[in-house]
């Protein structure tokens, strides 16, 4: 009898991945809740539930990030955050 092996071949994929980046939102003393949601939502395509939620982590923890993706993606949006008074950066 004779034994036949079965050769597993692995491929390797490459794959191209960018390094994400992340809008941080700060809080301040200055913005209502109600402008920093309709602001969030405005900048960010956030829901109203996001946005008050990311609003009420800002407040209570001093920052929290709003949105992730890449560099290019993330400056107008970081933009339109700091035109409307915002305290936010990209990291």
């Amino acid at each position: 009898m004779s034994t036949k092996e079965k050769v597993k071949e692995e491929h390797l994929v490459d794959t191209l991945e960018l390094p994400l980046n992340e809008i941080v939102l700060y809080n301040d003393d200055v913005n209502t809740f109600d402008h920093v949601i309709e602001t969030l939502i405005y900048a960010c395509d956030h829901t109203s539930e996001q946005a008050e939620q990311c609003a009420i982590l800002v407040h209570y923890k001093g920052q929290c990030t709003v949105k992730t993706g890449e560099y290019k993606e993330l400056e107008p949006r970081c933009t339109m955050l700091l035109e409307a008074g915002l305290s936010a950066e990209i990291i």
